[in-house]
């Protein structure tokens, strides 16, 4: 899609759009609302300014739609298949990697109540579990900073998708 589309559709089609990046309606109808845009680089900024800071709520509703990492997305929406596309770029695993994985998503589960979100794209499994690792040592609001930045990342990353 070219920008001079994306300014140019209905609200409504914009934030339909927008949704599959971050299932969050007030940060789809601000980046909406702050058409028309110069470029790509002009609608991930507002994408990034939208996204900051994100509510508890709103936080909690997206981390509905994300799978565990190292699983995959069910369902037919465009928010699983993107889900589907950036872990499937993680390329395939050994057993023993994904049995690690396996318990560290849960751990981490039961350490914050909530699934283990990172971007996944430009990452190895191996990179991730190191990750998730680390991060089991934040504490509960250190780590909800750390997830919110994570998803901002997502969103950005599949809202610069639209345009190319």
């Amino acid at each position: 899609m070219q920008v001079d589309e994306f300014n140019a559709m209905p609200r409504s089609e914009v934030i339909s759009l927008l949704l599959p990046c971050v299932d969050i309606e007030r940060w789809a109808a601000e980046v909406a609302d702050r058409r028309p845009y110069t470029g790509p680089d002009d609608v991930s900024r507002a994408g990034r300014t939208a996204a900051q800071p994100w509510t508890d709520a709103e936080l909690d509703k997206a981390l509905t739609h994300h799978p565990p990492i190292g699983r995959r997305a069910d369902g037919d929406s465009a928010e699983a298949a993107l889900s589907r596309a950036e872990q499937g770029s993680l390329g395939d695993t050994d057993a023993d990697l994904a049995a690690r994985l396996d318990a560290g998503n849960a751990a981490y589960e039961d350490k914050f109540g909530h699934v283990f979100l990172i971007r996944a794209a430009g990452r190895t499994r191996a990179e991730i579990l190191a990750n998730l690792s680390e991060r089991m040592t934040n504490d509960p609001a250190t780590e909800r900073e750390v997830m919110a930045e994570q998803l901002r990342q997502i969103a950005v990353l599949r809202l610069g998708g639209l345009f190319q």
